[in-house]
């Protein structure tokens, strides 16, 4: 009998995949997160694209309402290539209040429990709360959001200086077309 070297192989090269990190420590949140401030609609100005962003083509916004349970709700809509509006509704929560910056989002229910939660890190976020840059441990995911479908230039130079000064790469992020909010009626 032979022994089956290759699911072996395949369980610990994945098991090593989700180990790394990435470069460097894992990146700082924002030491405080002002929850009734964040909440609200945000567009998607740049993003490092997802698997689970594939059919969005422009137009990416995200809107986050307070659940009576202390939950969020996390409603993303963005418009494929020809027009179409598309919908994904899901679940945010902070795990630890005294880590208020590191959430966890879910787009996948069953039987009302919120499955293969991801994380959500708010690793910069304005004053004003005029943008937020939501990454992730791994740096594998990251989003730049705007309460505004744009940014002023010299914004999004700095917030290119602080992701890069956290371990991102600049080239990862994909900028989102929001040409789409910025037409009249």
């Amino acid at each position: 009998m032979e022994f089956p070297w290759g699911p072996i192989v395949l369980v610990v090269g994945v098991a090593l995949a989700f180990s790394v990190i990435g470069p460097g420590p894992k990146p700082q949140t924002v030491t405080t997160l002002d929850l009734q401030r964040y909440l609200g609609t945000w567009y998607a100005l740049a993003h490092i694209p997802t698997r689970f962003e594939r059919g969005c083509a422009q137009g990416t916004t995200a809107t986050y309402k307070l659940l009576p349970n202390g939950q969020i709700e996390v409603v993303n809509e963005c418009y494929d290539a020809r027009g179409r509006k598309s919908r994904v509704v899901g679940r945010a929560w902070i795990p630890n209040p005294q880590e208020p910056a590191k959430l966890k989002v879910s787009f996948v229910s069953l039987f009302g429990m919120w499955l293969f939660a991801g994380d959500y890190w708010v690793v910069d976020l304005a004053a004003e709360y005029t943008y937020a840059v939501v990454g992730h441990p791994a740096r594998s995911f990251g989003w730049i959001l705007s309460r505004t479908p744009s940014l002023p230039e010299g914004t999004m130079v700095a917030i290119r200086a602080k992701l890069e000064a956290q371990g991102y790469r600049w080239d990862q992020f994909k900028p989102i077309d929001q040409s789409i909010h910025l037409k009249g009626p």
